[in-house]
């Protein structure tokens, strides 16, 4: 599978940047494949909706990009939860059933426009609290990497 996060903002050097890089570096050689990153961003100064509006519009723009049939996996406070084992199963599943693109949509620090929210095939909230939304991308690399490891038949020290 292929994997793409499209992200709005530009993520400067520094450890948040790392960790990310650490744990995307680290999915390139397992089943689910690597993790492409492609960042959006809207530079004009806009009212908070209307902005919403707008990387709205450069998120779905971005995945219009990906081969057809990409499925969309939103990340928002609004989202399901998932454990590990599960979010692992939900991959393994769609893996399974063929898919072979993937891409996961992360906000700007207003959130998600409900468009995207509405074209997901998942939407997903990594816990109740509110993330950074540049260190939401570390955090996903983070899961990605430990489903992998869970459907690879790694011992994982929750089972």
């Amino acid at each position: 599978m292929r994997m793409t996060l499209i992200a709005v903002g530009r993520a400067r050097p520094g450890p948040v940047r790392d960790l990310y890089d650490h744990y995307a570096g680290r999915l390139g050689h397992g089943p689910l494949g690597g993790l492409t990153l492609r960042e959006v961003e809207e530079r004009r100064p806009l009212p908070p909706e209307e902005l919403k509006r707008r990387e709205a519009e450069l998120l779905l723009g971005a995945l219009g990009a990906l081969p057809q049939g990409a499925r969309l996996i939103a990340l928002d406070e609004r989202g399901q939860t998932l454990t590990s084992g599960d979010f692992a199963a939900v991959l393994g599943r769609w893996r399974d059933d063929g898919a072979q693109d993937l891409a996961f949509a992360i906000g700007g620090a207003g959130g998600l426009d409900a468009s995207v929210r509405e074209a997901a095939a998942l939407t997903l909230a990594l816990g109740p609290m509110t993330w950074p939304h540049l260190l939401t991308r570390a955090l996903l690399a983070e899961q990605l990497y430990r489903a992998q490891s869970i459907l690879t038949g790694h011992p994982y020290h929750r089972e």
